[in-house]
């Protein structure tokens, strides 16, 4: 379950002229079962765990993480082409995957279980990091809120996801790293897993 974290970053503008990336996954049994994502050509991004989700998470992504992705999709014209493998041994079902490029009253999109198309791979991977983001972001703005004991696991989590280059758009997690670590009724732990990823965040930037 998500909660809305729209204050945090109220100052956003999530309206863009250009050209639009759509990503879905659907998969039945999964955790979420479905999820989307679409990306602006400007970096602003939706994350959403149903068609109408009324709560969605929105995140600015840098110039150069939105300009890779749409480079991405230009190196797949768009998604015109299909992207299913084909194998001679029948691959698991991993789930439905859409991606669709939509640009005025253009819209090209493709569907697909798996691929091993270079290109559409990485494509699919920078989506799959987007949706892990949010949903760490979710997870600590709720712990946050409402279960301070979680929240030490919620920060290791998210720490280890940031370790692990799993996080895009890190600039989001600030405003709530920032406001767990000066605020004295978290755990120590938990502040001081919030001031280190702030401060590596920080240090990180161009």
């Amino acid at each position: 379950m998500k909660w809305s974290l729209i204050p945090l970053f109220a100052s956003v503008a999530f309206a863009a002229d250009g050209p639009r990336l759509f990503y879905s996954r659907a998969f039945p049994g999964s955790t979420p079962a479905y999820f989307d994502l679409t990306v602006e050509s400007n970096g602003d991004t939706v994350y959403r765990e149903a068609v109408d989700d009324e709560l969605p998470v929105k995140f600015h992504m840098s110039e150069a993480e939105s300009h890779e992705v749409f480079a991405l999709a230009d190196k797949l014209d768009h998604f015109k082409h299909p992207l299913e493998a084909v194998l001679a041994v029948k691959v698991a079902f991993m789930g439905t995957k859409t991606f669709r490029f939509e640009d005025g009253d253009a819209k090209s999109e493709v569907k697909f279980n798996y691929t091993e198309d270079v290109s559409g791979k990485a494509l699919q991977e920078w989506f799959e990091r987007m949706a892990e983001s949010a949903e760490h972001r979710d997870n600590v703005e709720r712990a946050a809120k409402y279960d301070h004991l979680g929240l030490v696991q919620a920060m290791n989590l998210l720490a280890s996801a940031y370790e692990r280059h799993r996080l895009v758009a890190v600039d989001q997690f600030l405003p709530i790293l920032d406001r767990v670590a000066k605020n004295e009724t978290y755990m120590h732990t938990a502040r001081a897993l919030a001031a280190e990823m702030a401060e590596a965040i920080r240090k990180a930037r161009p």
